[in-house]
């Protein structure tokens, strides 16, 4: 049985967005999930970015506003939201208070860590 507590997962920590990798690539074998618990600070944001596995977000705490290609969405706890793959993406915390916490699962698994550390953002006319 595989377990990882976030407060034992590696991180990955930029312009006020920490990353928690609970399950990557490369942690189970033959897994075919990445699954990451984000914590974003108050009027932080997920740079817009894209990747071929198609992932979920279940909003875990606080609320944001959530894009997916051209379209744009509040969402809050409770909410999940479907990305498809290849798909430009990225949340935004509105609030200037309060943190937004969220969980994605990946599937196929893909190396996060990876992708934080090298910063994948897509180009300046697809951002937020």
């Amino acid at each position: 049985m595989y377990t990882r507590n976030k407060s034992t997962a590696p991180t990955r920590k930029r312009d006020g967005l920490t990353c928690h990798l609970l399950l990557q690539e490369g942690d189970v074998r033959n897994s075919r999930i990445a699954v990451t618990w984000v914590e974003v600070e108050p009027g932080s944001c997920q740079l817009p970015h894209r990747h071929m596995p198609e992932q979920i977000y279940v909003i875990i705490k606080g609320s944001g506003q959530m894009r997916i290609g051209e379209t744009l969405k509040e969402v809050t706890v409770g909410d999940v939201v479907y990305i498809p793959s290849n798909m430009v993406h990225g949340i935004q915390n509105l609030s200037s208070t309060e943190q937004l916490v969220y969980v994605t699962a990946a599937t196929p698994s893909f190396d996060i860590a990876a992708m934080y550390d090298q910063g994948k953002p897509v180009t300046a006319t697809e951002k937020l």
